[in-house]
């Protein structure tokens, strides 16, 4: 970066001019080995190992365990900081205290002391950090300001080579369900990408993980042994699902007491998600001290935005986006259609295998209809060919419309008495999201109360 970038980055204090420069940062550099993101880190005063940190990897469902950890201690009365990714609307999302985003002031006062320590380092001939590093950066500043009590934080991608593996000892780590993903980084066997994640194991720390899958179980049970940590695998008759409604999940989870846990959502996977996190709750209970009455009331209040969420009554919206999330969303809503007409409003980025998401969505579930629409940017799907798409794979009813928000209000009218899900990219349910506010003015993240 010349000399006159940088002195304009030392001079920024806009809101809007700051997340222009992030959003920027992908253009002109790299990601960067751990190394660089710790000596960031020791500039600011290694802000990550002064906190209790709980560490999430994994392919799927890692955002809604962490968002079941950050209510159950929030139930208890704890101060708790919340790093996730990726963000539907506000880059904010990324960033949440207490439940809800930081404000602009705060996040232009915590980029102010990271871009600080940037510009010296350049001075003295490091590389700018990445996209995902400077907002990590930016969380433990934030954290750190806040004196939050606990810290959870999730994974950008992998783990082994995430810039949030540099804290030296979390309270404990979790590996959520994995599958086939990224693999142009991450490997293309199920057992590599487990490795990756598996890498965010610290020595003595106890790892609870998705035991389901034998291959993975060797692979983070391999690793635990090697470094002298406990190591606690979710299986399948830890918990039993007791109704499955429009309005939730009721489900019994056993492990040495049996407790009735109630989730604010339809999909069946989450009583994993509830579970993994619940469990992770019940081995550090010595430490948070929260009895179990509090952290079930706490992952009742749950609100995670964009996953298999309810926006409207019989409205979701779901960010699955790749075959495994896919797959899990059509298992849901072959559930309802039982006794709903399922109708789709669907978009997708073209990095994606759209052609068989469309296909498994046209074969198992036949939607009453469906409404095609695109998402703008770089990577934009044409709403007409995702249509034909849906045609080809047998679909009668098949609508386009490439504007969000008349897609949106179509697919609602098509909707009925039914149920509408709103499937295939998180950057689809950021947009339904950002057109809900705009119309509205209600902000759907804000809607639960929480006791």
């Amino acid at each position: 970066m010349t000399g006159n970038t940088i002195d304009k980055v030392v001079n920024i204090l806009n809101y809007k001019e700051i997340v222009d420069y992030i959003e920027e940062i992908p253009k002109f550099t790299s990601k960067n080995p751990l190394d660089h993101t710790k000596e960031l880190l020791g500039r600011l005063g290694n802000p990550q190992n002064q906190m209790k940190v709980i560490h999430v990897a994994g392919t799927n469902g890692k955002g809604s365990v962490c968002a079941y950890l950050d209510s159950m201690l929030r139930m208890g009365g704890y101060h708790v900081g919340l790093f996730t990714s990726p963000h539907l609307v506000k880059i904010n999302e990324r960033f949440k205290i207490d439940g809800e985003m930081v404000s602009d002031e705060t996040f232009i006062d915590a980029f102010s002391k990271v871009k600080k320590i940037i510009c010296e380092a350049q001075a003295e001939g490091l590389d700018h950090p990445s996209y995902f590093e400077t907002l990590f950066l930016m969380c433990m500043v934030i954290f750190q300001a806040a004196d939050v009590d606990y810290v959870i934080l999730e994974t950008g991608l992998g783990g082994r080579l995430d810039a949030t593996n540099t804290v030296d000892k979390p309270l404990a780590c979790i590996i959520t369900s994995i599958s086939m993903d990224h693999i142009e980084y991450l490997g293309d066997t199920i057992g590599q990408i487990a490795g990756e994640k598996a890498g965010i194991i610290k020595p003595g720390v106890p790892v609870i993980y998705d035991g389901h899958n034998q291959e993975v179980s060797k692979v983070i049970e391999k690793r635990a042994k090697e470094l002298g940590s406990p190591a606690y695998a979710l299986t399948e008759d830890m918990y039993e699902m007791i109704k499955n409604t429009r309005e939730g999940i009721d489900f019994s989870f056993h492990y040495q007491y049996d407790n009735i846990i109630s989730i604010p959502y339809i999909a069946s996977y989450q009583m994993m998600n509830a579970s993994l996190a619940f469990f992770t709750m019940e081995m550090l209970k010595t430490e948070h001290g929260i009895e179990d009455e509090q952290l079930i009331k706490g992952i009742a209040n749950t609100r995670w935005e964009g996953r298999m969420e309810t926006i409207l009554p019989g409205v979701i919206v779901d960010g699955a986006h790749n075959a495994d999330g896919v797959e899990r969303f059509v298992e849901t809503a072959c559930h309802f259609r039982k006794d709903n007409q399922i109708t789709l409003l669907f978009s997708a980025v073209s990095d994606k295998d759209y052609q068989s998401m469309i296909r498994t969505i046209s074969e198992k579930i036949r939607p009453h209809a469906v409404v095609a629409t695109q998402i703008w940017g770089s990577r934009v799907i044409p709403a007409g060919q995702l249509a034909q798409l849906f045609k080809e794979n047998g679909c009668v009813q098949v609508e386009t419309e490439p504007d969000v928000g008349k897609a949106f209000e179509k697919a609602c009218q098509l909707k009925g008495d039914g149920m509408l899900f709103c499937v295939g990219s998180l950057y689809l349910v950021g947009e339904i999201k950002e057109y809900l506010l705009q119309r509205t003015g209600r902000d759907t993240n804000k809607e639960r109360i929480h006791d």
